[in-house]
């Protein structure tokens, strides 16, 4: 046998002093075989270095057994639901097969990638698509919008509560004593609107001005709005998400604003740009291991017949790091 050859269930058969239907039992995992056979064909395929060949697996099966994911290669957030996935999927004996939708490469082309690869169903991550298409493909197989819950009736859905996160978040800097508190909105990306609403409502719910900046969920969006607030610079901003939370600190920074001390910013989604050191930034979670988990069961659940769409709404919770504290007028000693 050569270097570059892959070892075979017969070699296996061979090296063990077994049948290579013996083998198979072994590595299909089914009974028929001793615990002693079991051990010596496992040390065997060890030895030999032998792996099953999964794609052979799926093209003798009737099934694929694979879900698609969809994701935007701009958002890292999308990526943690991605790593998240894969141990979801994996758990319930499911593969993931990815589509990125990125610069030209639109969401349809996406999706339809997913589908040429024999796809059982699909989890689409913040689909732009409309109510329309999204019934279209879920007409030919199972589909789960994850992160937005107005994707139809048809569609399955699995998404965090924004006015829940929104609340939380004026919450945690009005309990910090901040007053003039702005909402740098999300443009024209998914949950925009609702975050955009939900601002509005609780601002008002305490007799709060709501000051809403336009700006999107990318770093040049924050940095453009953080220019615009200088005209009446608040003591705290909340961004649509740490993307648009760290374009709003570079533009703070760059007019010689300090954060927290002079301008408290809270981001949202508590992805891995919030985590890194040198931000340290206080973001609402989502909680991308719980949305994950949900939206592959979902998908599952329904490949195996059960019920009608459901919709799954989870809770965001605050994670506290160093961009948030008591406006300046408050934390200076008196006198």
């Amino acid at each position: 046998m050569t270097g570059k050859r892959r070892p075979t269930l017969m070699d296996v058969a061979e090296a063990a002093g077994v049948s290579r239907a013996l083998v198979s039992i072994v590595m299909r995992d089914v009974p028929g075989a001793s615990d002693a056979t079991r051990r010596r064909v496992q040390e065997a395929a060890q030895a030999l270095g032998y792996r099953p060949d999964s794609r052979a697996r799926l093209l003798r099966s009737s099934r694929t057994r694979l879900l698609g994911v969809s994701f935007s290669t701009s958002q890292p957030f999308h990526s943690e639901i991605v790593d998240a996935a894969y141990a979801a999927a994996q758990l319930r004996g499911y593969e993931i097969a990815l589509s990125a939708v990125a610069n030209g490469r639109p969401e349809p082309r996406a999706v339809e990638a997913l589908l040429d690869l024999g796809c059982e169903a699909l989890i689409l991550i913040s689909p732009t698509l409309g109510v329309r298409q999204l019934a279209g493909y879920t007409a030919r197989i199972p589909v789960v919008s994850l992160l937005r819950d107005d994707a139809g009736e048809s569609v399955d859905s699995v998404s965090s509560d924004d006015h829940a996160g929104i609340r939380i978040a004026v919450e945690h800097l009005t309990s910090l004593g901040h007053r003039r508190i702005a909402h740098v909105d999300g443009g024209e990306a998914v949950s925009a609107a609702q975050r955009r609403d939900a601002f509005r409502q609780e601002m008002l719910a305490r007799g709060l001005d709501p000051q809403n900046i336009p700006g999107g969920p990318y770093e040049e969006a924050g940095m453009e709005a953080g220019i615009q607030l200088r005209d009446n610079m608040p003591t705290a901003v909340i961004a649509f998400n740490d993307r648009c939370a760290l374009g709003v600190i570079e533009s703070l920074r760059a007019a010689g604003l300090r954060v927290p001390e002079d301008v408290s910013v809270l981001g949202y989604d508590d992805s891995q740009f919030a985590r890194l050191s040198y931000v340290q930034l206080s973001s609402i979670s989502q909680d991308a291991p719980l949305l994950a988990a949900a939206a592959v069961e979902r998908a599952i659940d329904r490949l195996e017949g059960s019920g009608p769409p459901a919709h799954f709404v989870g809770t965001p919770h605050l994670v506290l790091r160093k961009t948030t504290a008591p406006p300046a007028s408050q934390s200076q000693p008196n006198g």
